[in-house]
């Protein structure tokens, strides 16, 4: 079955085309670097940007900004730091680098920095609501009359864009929830998810249930046999649901002098939209010989972003998904699935913007539905992989770490290494929404966390309605 044009590449084309006659065109340059960027050839998005520099394009702060951002994808946090203040030389005030270098210094726990810079945008701009949103979540509120309490009230006043209300919302929760005030604080996170809602498409669970249905009946062990490929690749695949725990797991094995965290890769996704369109009919007859390259493309584009490095984690939670894929790609691979109780992770989804392709996750009865679908296609995935899935129970480690990380690193066939216990004090990036949790030390705080909020919730069944497969525990 042949795929589509990919409208990206046709772009780079005409880009390269337009070039080759007119060289000097430092705009052309430019928009070829994004393409390039989004086609993840980044060592020749890094030549354009930097082509289009040397022409002595327009808004240079732009793309030295954008430059940042692109090493920051490919996970080279030093040199997006130097483009950063590039840009910032050119512009002091220009925001957009300001904001960029404020989150990077996020994801490598530098809190105090990522405060004074969010801080300085909002003196060059009062309304930049992004920057104060990211305070909330920089700092921890001490009071109910802390600062940052309301300076959100006072901007949810203000602004009127739906989307910065939602974000607003979001951080003020957040905010509330330090403070102990939960009924207010649920009240923030249930109006930043109706607004979510009203403007994504709806979650339908019927739809979902259909879409995992397909998976189980297609991907059973005569199909990872047939499809198996030859090779002797061992990558570390951490996946479940959002927010079960899945950051912290990555952290702690990157703790580890031989693992290297990749973070949430999307470089799988990547390959299922360009090579492997429509999932998962174009698999139904696929072989391991055509599977191979695709593989081997996978850990190419790894081997990219971290040369040399041996053990690196992928850890995509949605990457569940695709788990038989998975397997009949890298017969060796090691797959870790987070689980974390029901209520406490649905809540933790409620509580955490994503982007509108979440589209369960602005619902507490649609995120514990999702959470079921989940637990059913895992169910099925330990059924015909076995071996290959370590699960790990996100309330027992924090209970009793050392006796579950050493299982844990047996099954990765990784010696035992006492750093992995005092992995808050490891500097790698963090490039996920537990930017912070994951800068502490192991604590059993968030088990059962659920239960600040059960009388707050609107429907008291809401995390076990009509439709879930998951019970209560």
């Amino acid at each position: 079955m042949s795929l589509p044009p990919d409208p990206v590449d046709a772009s780079i084309s005409q880009y390269e085309q337009q070039l080759s006659l007119a060289p000097d065109n430092a705009n052309a340059r430019f928009n070829l670097a994004l393409l390039y960027k989004k086609a993840r050839r980044f060592a020749e998005a890094v030549s354009e940007y930097d082509a289009a520099i040397k022409l002595g394009i327009d808004h240079v702060e732009e793309v030295y900004s954008n430059l940042g951002v692109l090493y920051s994808d490919m996970r080279q946090g030093d040199e997006a730091r130097k483009m950063y203040e590039k840009s910032l030389k050119v512009d002091p005030t220009y925001i957009p680098a300001l904001f960029n270098l404020a989150a990077l210094c996020e994801e490598t726990g530098e809190r105090q920095p990522a405060v004074d810079l969010y801080r300085q945008i909002l003196s060059i701009d009062p309304t930049y609501w992004d920057a104060l949103s990211r305070l909330a979540y920089a700092q921890r509120a001490t009071s109910a009359d802390d600062a940052i309490v309301g300076s959100l009230r006072a901007a949810l006043e203000t602004a009127s864009d739906p989307r910065v209300r939602e974000s607003l919302n979001f951080a003020l929760g957040k905010s509330l929830d330090d403070t102990g005030q939960y009924g207010e604080a649920y009240a923030a996170y249930k109006a930043a998810n109706d607004s979510a809602r009203s403007r994504n498409q709806p979650y339908d669970r019927n739809t979902a249930e259909q879409a995992v249905s397909m998976m189980t009946e297609l991907f059973d062990a005569d199909w990872v046999e047939r499809a198996e490929t030859s090779s002797d690749a061992r990558p570390i695949f951490i996946c479940g649901m959002f927010r079960s725990g899945s950051t912290l797991a990555e952290q702690i094995l990157a703790a580890h002098p031989q693992v290297e965290a990749g973070s949430e890769l999307d470089i799988l996704p990547w390959l299922l939209a360009r090579r492997l369109a429509p999932f998962p009919q174009r698999l139904a007859g696929i072989s391991g010989d055509e599977l191979r390259p695709i593989a081997d493309e996978y850990l190419s584009k790894v081997q990219e972003l971290f040369p040399g490095a041996n053990n690196v984690t992928d850890k995509r939670p949605d990457n569940f998904l695709h788990l038989g894929l998975v397997r009949a790609m890298f017969p060796q691979a090691r797959i870790v699935h987070t689980r974390r109780d029901l209520h406490d992770n649905c809540l933790s989804v409620y509580f955490q913007q994503f982007s509108a392709e979440l589209t369960y996750a602005t619902d507490l009865g649609d995120i514990a539905h999702y959470y079921g679908l989940q637990e059913r296609l895992m169910a099925h995935w330990r059924d015909v992989l076995g071996d290959n899935i370590f699960t790990l129970d996100y309330d027992e480690l924090v209970r009793a770490p050392e006796a579950v990380l050493r299982t844990l690193l047996q099954f990765l066939q990784l010696p035992w290494d006492d750093s992995c216990l005092e992995f808050e004090k490891a500097r790698s990036l963090v490039k996920t929404a537990s930017i912070w949790q994951v800068r502490e030390a192991l604590h059993t705080r968030s088990s059962g966390r659920w239960q600040n909020y059960e009388k707050f919730i609107d429907n008291a069944d809401a995390l076990l309605g009509p439709g879930n497969h998951a019970q209560r525990e």
